[in-house]
């Protein structure tokens, strides 16, 4: 966990992802004082820690903060990596500090680089001379091999292998249990399926599957 002396900690998104957060990062020292969602409906997930509903919320949030240095990770899982850079540079903008998020039981190599609000999760491994952006998510078990390039917001799905050189844009998200090959590029705002081997470059805003995978749609995210 790389969090420059930070201790204190926002987590937004009051759902799954958040719960795997806190599992790991409170044993580490680190304590979430607060939970943020866009979702009205959204239950408080944990007992004793207050949630806060979208930018009214934050605002209310902000009115009542102590002056002292709060850190922070979006806390989205899915295919929503556009939304994760946009809460993340909105937080930054507030005030807040971006951390990295490493389990303890995962395995990054010393000279990887990690962008801000980056998240490696138990299991994973991440090799040599990776390259990760801000608000990336690499899964639980989830393997990314040396020299491959992620860019802002990508998410690695669970169990998903990328192979070594292979560059995925911006906002891409590889679904669980995916395989990557060597040298191959996954464009901006692509979606693969889970499953899937990808032995050939997929274009930008489209979803692909099946192995080999195969463009099936436009990205629907798209459209939202």
């Amino acid at each position: 966990m790389v969090g420059l002396n930070i201790s204190s900690l926002i987590l937004w998104g009051a759902k799954g992802h958040a719960k795997v957060l806190r599992e790991f990062l409170e044993p580490e020292g680190f304590e979430i004082v607060a939970v943020f969602d866009n979702d009205p409906c959204a239950v408080p997930p944990f007992h004793g820690v207050p949630l806060y509903v979208g930018e009214p919320g934050l605002r209310t949030w902000l009115d009542t903060l102590p002056h002292r240095r709060i850190g922070f990770l979006v806390a989205i899982g899915g295919a929503r990596g556009r939304e994760r850079i946009e809460l993340h540079d909105r937080l930054v903008a507030a005030g807040l500090h971006a951390v990295v998020a490493v389990h303890p039981r995962a395995f990054v190599a010393r000279d990887v680089i990690l962008g801000p609000g980056a998240q490696v999760l138990a299991g994973a491994c991440v090799g040599t001379e990776v390259r990760l952006g801000r608000c990336c998510i690499i899964n639980t078990g989830a393997a990314v091999d040396h020299e491959t390039s992620l860019g802002h917001g990508v998410h690695i799905g669970p169990g998903a292998s990328v192979a070594g050189c292979v560059e995925i844009g911006d906002y891409a998200f590889v679904g669980i249990g995916a395989v990557i090959l060597p040298r191959v590029r996954v464009g901006q705002n692509a979606i693969v399926g889970a499953g899937s081997v990808v032995t050939r470059d997929i274009p930008e805003n489209v979803v692909a599957f099946g192995s080999p995978a195969r463009v099936v749609r436009t990205n629907p995210r798209l459209r939202e």
